[in-house]
């Protein structure tokens, strides 16, 4: 029998799957971390939309966090900054079990819509790839 946990992290895998083909369309996007958060090393599995406005964007999004057989829900809100064919700069907070984390974080683009991430905050870090936004 299933647990709670393991059917939401497999709803939000078939969630993200499905946004993935329509990441280039809106702003939505999805995004695969690997990081240090709620104390431990772990997976986060992710997907938002992205509010632009002439290179500034507020990203709301939420996820599922795995990490030694265990699941959890996150949600971040993400302010960024985009310079031209460069890189992304901003600042977010990540909302979990545990108290809020703020953050850095920077994105460089390896194709049009798809980039490598890197989250840096108080006892919290992640590298990972975005697709979409």
């Amino acid at each position: 029998m299933m647990f709670y946990r393991e059917k939401l992290a497999i709803g939000a895998a078939v969630a993200m799957l499905a946004i993935a083909p329509a990441a280039h369309a809106g702003g939505l996007g999805a995004e695969v971390n690997y990081g240090r958060a709620q104390g431990d090393w772990g997976a986060e599995l992710g997907a938002g939309y992205a509010f632009d406005l002439a290179g500034f964007s507020l990203t709301p999004s939420a996820g599922v966090y795995l990490n030694d057989g265990d699941t959890s829900i996150y949600g971040r809100v993400e302010a960024t900054y985009t310079l031209p064919a460069a890189a992304t700069i901003g600042a977010g907070v990540r909302f979990s079990d545990d108290d809020p984390r703020p953050y850095a974080t920077i994105a460089m683009p390896l194709l049009p819509k798809l980039r490598v991430k890197g989250n840096v905050g108080p006892k919290y870090y992640a590298v990972g790839l975005t697709l979409g936004y």
